[in-house]
C-alpha cells in the first residue's frame, strides 16, 4: 500500500483502489504531483493499492460486495464494465447535477458511452491506453533499416532482421510482447482483419484471419523473435527490454513513450519512437482501416463507500482539464479532445499526432460480457500453447471457439 509521503497529517483519506499506472501519471513526471489543491482544499490525502489489471478488478468487486469498505474510489476497465458490475457501483448521476465535472462534454462520448447502464452513470473516463508499434530507430540504422514497417509482412521480417547482437554486445530479440494480455494477440488478428470477439459479441468473426495472427506469432517465436521467456512475459518487462536495447519492437500504449526515452533510465532516450501498428497487405489492399486496441479505465465510487463526498472530490479533481493535461504530460492517455490541442501537452509528446491518428479508428480488445475475464483467459491459454509450438494455429482457434462461445453464449 502507497501513499503520498506527505510531511503533515491530513484529516481525511481516500482510499484508493487502482493500477500503479493511475498512481504515478497523478503524481509523478514532467507535470508534477498534481494532487496538491485537492488535498489543501480537502485536508486530505490519498493512498493507494495497486494491482495489476485483473486481479485489480477482482478485488474492486470483492470490496463492493461487503456491507462497507474503507475504498471510496475504484478504478474500473472497459472488459469489466458490465451492468451486473454497475451494480455494485455508485450511480453517478446526482453528483453530477449537483457538482458537475468541468466541461464534461470534452471527454469522448464514446468513452463516456461504455460507462452507462441503464441509463445510470457508473464510472468516468480517465485513461485510454492506445496501443501503438515502438521501435529503436538505433537498433533498426544497425541492421541497415531505414524507416519502420509500413506492412505486417514488413513488421515480421524487421523483427527477424533484428534478432543479432548488436554492436553493443547486447542479445537483441527482434520484438517483446507480454504473454498475459489480450491486446497483442488481438492486436495481429486485426491486422488480418480479424479479431478474438466483435462489438456486436460475434465470437472470431473471421476464424481465418485468427489463424493467420497466431501463426505468425508461431513463426516469430521459432525465428527467436519473440523470446524464449514468452510465455512468462509480463507488461513491465516490455519497458525495461526496450530501454536496455534488448528489444527492437513491442506494441504497448502511447503512454508509455516518455518512459522508455527516460533520461538515466534508457540506453536510448530520443531513439524509441512510436508509429501506427500497420495492417497487413490483404487489409490494407481491401482499403481496411487498422483498428487499434485501446483500453478505457474509469474512476468509480464504490456502493458501499464510507466517505462519497470525499470520493466525488477527488474523481472532480481528477476529471478537470488542468489535471487531465498534466497527467498526459505524466504519460497517461487522455480522454479529453482539448489535451491533444494543448500545446503544454503536445510539445512534450512527439507522438501526440499519431496517437490521435490511432484513436479515429481504435477499439476495446473485446466488449464487456458478465464472462469476459474467463473467455479472455480461455482465449491467452490457447495463444500461449500456439506461439510455443504445442499446437497449430488451426488447433488453438477450434479450441478457442469451442471453450469461448459457452461463455459469449451466457
Amino acid at each position: 500500500m502507497l501513499g503520498s509521503g506527505r510531511l503533515w497529517a491530513a484529516d481525511r483519506t481516500l482510499n484508493v483502489l487502482s493500477h500503479r499506472v493511475h498512481q504515478n501519471c497523478l503524481t509523478q513526471g514532467p507535470a508534477g504531483d498534481l494532487l496538491g489543491a485537492w488535498r489543501k482544499a480537502q485536508n486530505a490525502d490519498a493512498v493507494w493499492t495497486t494491482f495489476d489489471s485483473n486481479p485489480l478488478q477482482d478485488r474492486l468487486f470483492r470490496e463492493a460486495s461487503l456491507g462497507s469498505s474503507d475504498f471510496g474510489v475504484g478504478y474500473l476497465v472497459n472488459s469489466r464494465a458490465t451492468p451486473s458490475a454497475a451494480k455494485l457501483l455508485l450511480p453517478l448521476d446526482d453528483y453530477m447535477a449537483k457538482a458537475p465535472i468541468e466541461d464534461f462534454g470534452d471527454i469522448a462520448p464514446g468513452m463516456v458511452a461504455g460507462m452507462r447502464f441503464g441509463g445510470k452513470l457508473a464510472s468516468i473516463p480517465v485513461r485510454h491506453a492506445t496501443a501503438a508499434l515502438f521501435y529503436n530507430e538505433a537498433l533498426l540504422e544497425e541492421r541497415g533499416i531505414k524507416a519502420p514497417p509500413t506492412t505486417l509482412e514488413e513488421l515480421v521480417d524487421q523483427c527477424k532482421r533484428c534478432t543479432f547482437t548488436s554492436a553493443a554486445g547486447t542479445q537483441v530479440t527482434g520484438m517483446i510482447l507480454a504473454s498475459d494480455l489480450s491486446e497483442f494477440p488481438v492486436t495481429f488478428a486485426r491486422a488480418y482483419g480479424g479479431d478474438f470477439i466483435g462489438p456486436d459479441l460475434t465470437l472470431l468473426p473471421d476464424p481465418g484471419a485468427m489463424e493467420k495472427a497466431l501463426a505468425t506469432l508461431q513463426d516469430m517465436f521459432k525465428a527467436g523473435a519473440l523470446p524464449r521467456s514468452y510465455a512468462t512475459t509480463k507488461n513491465d518487462d516490455q519497458v525495461t527490454w526496450m530501454q536496455q536495447g534488448r528489444a527492437a519492437f513491442t506494441v504497448i500504449t502511447f503512454a508509455r513513450a516518455a518512459q522508455m526515452n527516460k533520461q538515466g533510465e534508457s540506453k536510448y532516450p530520443g531513439r524509441i519512437k512510436a508509429v501506427e501498428f500497420p495492417g497487413s497487405e490483404s487489409l490494407i489492399k481491401a482499403k481496411r482501416p487498422m483498428s487499434a486496441v485501446s483500453a478505457v479505465w474509469g474512476m468509480s465510487i464504490l456502493g458501499n463507500a464510507k466517505d462519497k463526498d470525499l470520493a466525488w472530490s477527488y474523481i472532480r479533481e481528477v476529471s478537470s482539464k488542468a489535471v487531465t493535461t498534466g497527467a498526459a504530460r505524466n504519460g497517461n492517455g487522455p480522454v479529453r479532445a482539448s489535451t491533444y490541442a494543448d500545446p503544454t501537452f503536445a510539445k512534450d509528446q512527439p507522438f501526440a499526432a499519431v496517437e490521435a491518428k490511432a484513436l479515429v479508428h481504435a477499439r476495446v480488445p473485446l466488449p464487456a460480457f458478465p464472462e469476459a475475464a474467463r473467455a479472455q483467459t480461455v482465449f491467452l491459454e490457447e495463444v500461449q500453447l500456439c506461439v510455443i509450438g504445442q499446437k497449430t494455429a488451426k488447433a488453438a482457434v477450434e479450441a478457442i471457439r469451442e471453450r469461448c462461445a459457452p461463455m459469449v453464449k451466457a
